[in-house]
């Protein structure tokens, strides 16, 4: 995956000169996930800069940069950083074109790693999208693999409006076939189907696509996997469709429970499918808890395939709501 995305930034700087990138150690050594291999060699310093450690700095340039005819492309090296910065991402970029009175546009995108499963602590394995979401003006995108990582990023950078393109850490190294080009780009705001099914719709996001895909496999029901991509618009007639055919939804999360992504979909689903759903709506969730350190409790945090294909199992045979596994604790 993260050749894909270096890939997908190498070809959009070909194509418009416009194009710039800056962040932490994205230059010299390539990035801190070599997200950004061979772009210094290839553009030059002019155009790829690596930049002090002040995620408020960089961030800020890049919404002046985006106002005066570049297409800055910041990256964020975990998204726990740019809680220093938010102010230039949520009140600066994202409401600029509407204070301006549509004068401004900011053409950036942040990149940011996110995420659990790989040993970084609290601090550094959180996906926060939901610091971001209903942010008018903003854009946001999740990777789930090469292959939509490449569509995305080609997709954020053209994009004249500022777009946050979170991408799963635990997914740099895996590997995916994929075609290259205009024709596969995935355009923002559009979910696709990983795969078909008639029994149960799951709207996954990030690295839980692939654990629902896994869920499904080989289970007693026939699961509708639908990789959501993009939070901020998010695809709601391809949600709703699902739904309405398979009467079932659950949705898979990496987030903690309370103000998780899937509060909004479940919401607009409730009150849009009622007459349609035979059972409720059932949110599989990490725990209200900081990511573990340790590994066997980061690999319990993690909702997993077992655990996922148990729950949903639960849910279709008792038309009830499961209990998530912590309660057996309290």
């Amino acid at each position: 995956m993260n050749q894909a995305i270096a890939l997908a930034i190498s070809e959009e700087m070909a194509r418009d000169d416009s194009v710039v990138v800056f962040g932490e150690d994205v230059a010299v050594a390539e990035g801190p996930f070599k997200t950004s291999e061979g772009l210094l060699t290839t553009f030059g310093p002019d155009r790829v800069r690596d930049t002090p450690i002040s995620e408020t700095a960089f961030l800020g340039a890049a919404v002046g940069a985006a106002m005066t005819g570049l297409r800055p492309v910041a990256e964020i090296m975990f998204v726990e950083f740019m809680g220093v910065a938010f102010d230039q991402m949520v009140t600066e970029a994202a409401l600029m074109h509407y204070m301006s009175g549509g004068r401004y546009e900011v053409p950036m995108v942040m990149r940011a790693s996110v995420g659990s499963g790989l040993g970084f602590g609290c601090q550094h394995s959180q996906t926060l999208e939901r610091w971001m979401l209903g942010t008018p003006g903003l854009k946001l995108a999740v990777a789930s693999g090469a292959r939509t990582a490449y569509g995305l990023t080609k997709a954020a950078i053209r994009d004249n409006n500022p777009v946050v393109l979170l991408e799963p850490r635990a997914l740099y190294g895996q590997r995916e076939n994929l075609e290259i080009g205009d024709e596969a780009i995935i355009e923002l705001g559009t979910a696709q189907v990983a795969r078909r099914g008639d029994d149960v719709t799951v709207v996954a996001l990030g690295q839980t696509v692939g654990i629902a895909l896994e869920a499904a496999e080989g289970a007693p029901w026939s699961a509708e996997v639908i990789d959501l991509l993009s939070l901020m618009p998010w695809d709601r007639a391809t949600v709703l469709e699902s739904v309405r055919r398979t009467r079932h939804l659950v949705l898979v999360e990496e987030n903690q429970r309370s103000g998780g992504w899937g509060t909004e979909i479940a919401s607009v689903v409730g009150a849009e499918c009622f007459g349609d759903l035979r059972a409720p709506i059932h949110r599989i969730t990490a725990p209200d808890v900081p990511v573990p350190y340790g590994p066997d409790l980061e690999k319990r945090f993690l909702p997993s395939a077992e655990y996922v294909g148990e729950q949903i199992t639960a849910l279709l045979s008792t038309k009830t709501t499961p209990s998530p596994w912590w309660e057996e604790f309290v």
